[in-house]
């Protein structure tokens, strides 16, 4: 009697433990342990170097999708999951979605295939805008990902944990936006909790989809990790002009005020004027040819039907989103991770984000 009591205390507290409610907050131990789960998107050598999951069992691998994307879906045996994205490969294919950097705007449509179009919605300010390629692969991997959520809530999993590294966080940013948008529009259930770990993650978009993203998130609900050291969550290349700002600034009237000056200073003032303004729009322009119209050509013929979009956003304004945890790269990290421009993911790696982790307080 005394042993079966025991065994049931054992249980109940396994299944209280396990059904507990996802807390806000960056926690480190759970950051951890999710570093532990996107790891395994590694081949054998880099899996069988990296401490492996403990609390969290993989149910589920999608098939390779869109530009080679992949997902994996993980449980605690509770009522919390974990959608984890894999990041870039070393396919020329899956690098095809970082370079296809033209952004578009952050409600939309995407023709994915003579059958399938995406509908998607990131945000609700029309000057919102993300990175096409990302949001590409967010299409083919959101149909598969909605469905095993609904499986999941159904079984009794209300939690969701997602975690992206490299790319995969900057999948991540997009799909926690798309994720929370149908949510609020009803068409997934109020009581699943989402919270997002972006790893590594690169810059998803514009000042107005971040704006979108960190309000719909606050309160503790999603975080960028990034080693101080790592070059990745630098990029894309960002490109402001003048035409980024809010309506209400003092730049719009410039041009306005420049002819109400004398003749003299109209001049000066004109000639500094369009110095600073034009190379901008010059360098956005050939960002948007070059990362947009010419990049959609080798994705479309990676993508059997995918039309690309032609409502390009007229900006290439990226900017760091979300609630930044900074791995401060020491004295010491350094010993152990040396810059080596022949190694350009020596900082890059999950190795180096586990280590500077275990670190913090």
């Amino acid at each position: 009697m005394k042993h079966l009591l025991t065994f049931s205390f054992f249980v109940l507290f396994s299944f209280n433990s396990l059904s507990q409610p996802l807390k806000p907050g960056f926690d480190k131990v759970e950051y951890i342990e999710l570093l532990k789960v996107s790891a395994q998107f590694g081949d054998s050598t880099y899996i069988n170097n990296f401490p492996k999951p403990e609390r969290y069992r993989m149910a589920y691998r999608s098939p390779e999708v869109g530009l080679e994307n992949r997902w994996d879906l993980w449980s605690d045996g509770g009522n919390t999951a974990v959608i984890s994205v894999r990041g870039t490969t070393a396919s020329s294919v899956s690098w095809l979605a970082n370079f296809y950097a033209a952004m578009i705007p952050a409600k939309g449509e995407l023709k994915l295939s003579d059958k399938e179009t995406f509908t998607y919605q990131l945000a609700s300010n029309p000057r919102a805008a993300v990175h096409v390629g990302w949001l590409v692969a967010t299409a083919f991997l959101a149909k598969d990902i909605l469905a095993k959520i609904d499986s999941c809530y159904r079984s009794g999993t209300k939690n969701a944990l997602i975690i992206g590294h490299s790319q995969g966080g900057g999948i991540s940013f997009l799909l926690t936006a798309y994720l929370y948008n149908l949510q609020k529009q009803g068409k997934l259930p109020a009581d699943l909790r989402l919270k997002t770990y972006c790893s590594a993650g690169p810059k998803p978009g514009n000042l107005y989809f971040a704006y979108e993203y960190e309000a719909m998130t606050q309160g503790g609900w999603a975080f960028n990790v990034v080693n101080s050291a790592d070059w990745v969550p630098e990029v894309p290349l960002t490109v402001q002009t003048l035409n980024d700002f809010n309506e209400t600034n003092p730049f719009k009237g410039a041009p306005a005020m420049i002819k109400q000056q004398k003749f003299g200073q109209r001049l000066v003032l004109k000639y500094v004027y369009n110095k600073l303004s034009k190379p901008s729009l010059k360098a956005q322009r050939n960002y948007q040819k070059f990362l947009g119209q010419f990049a959609s050509k080798n994705v479309s013929k990676n993508l059997t039907g995918f039309t690309a979009p032609t409502n390009y956003y007229q900006s290439s304004d990226y900017v760091r989103t979300g609630s930044h945890i900074v791995l401060l790269a020491d004295e010491a990290y350094y010993k152990l991770y040396p810059d080596d421009e022949k190694k350009i993911f020596v900082h890059h790696f999950h190795p180096p984000y586990l280590y500077l982790t275990e670190k913090l307080p």
